[in-house]
């Protein structure tokens, strides 16, 4: 790979760990979004992480996967992908399992 291709995608590679890492301090506590999407999990309201991640990973060969968030409000999970250098949002009913939105 030349040099210019490597400079040309260090931006994007650079705004996608940037994405990942914004969120980190709210997953990192007993409370926030993880804490409510346990919550949820517990009361049987919704599917557990990894039963969404088991139906979604498959489908996104050649992708990296760089993690999810979860919207108590939306009761949905946003699995975060990068792939050739652009991030790819799937957006997941965490009721339902079901793909809701996906961003390419």
């Amino acid at each position: 790979m030349s040099v210019e291709r490597r400079i040309m995608k260090t931006p994007a590679i650079l705004a996608a760990f940037a994405m990942l890492l914004s969120p980190l301090p709210l997953l990192a506590g007993p409370g926030g979004e993880q804490g409510q999407a346990r919550k949820e999990l517990r009361a049987g309201n919704v599917r557990s992480l990894r039963e969404i991640e088991q139906r979604v990973l498959p489908s996104m060969n050649g992708s990296q996967y760089l993690g999810p968030e979860y919207d108590p409000a939306a009761m949905a999970y946003r699995l975060k992908f990068i792939r050739q250098g652009r991030v790819i949002f799937i957006d997941v009913d965490a009721r339902t399992g079901e793909v809701m939105r996906q961003s390419r």
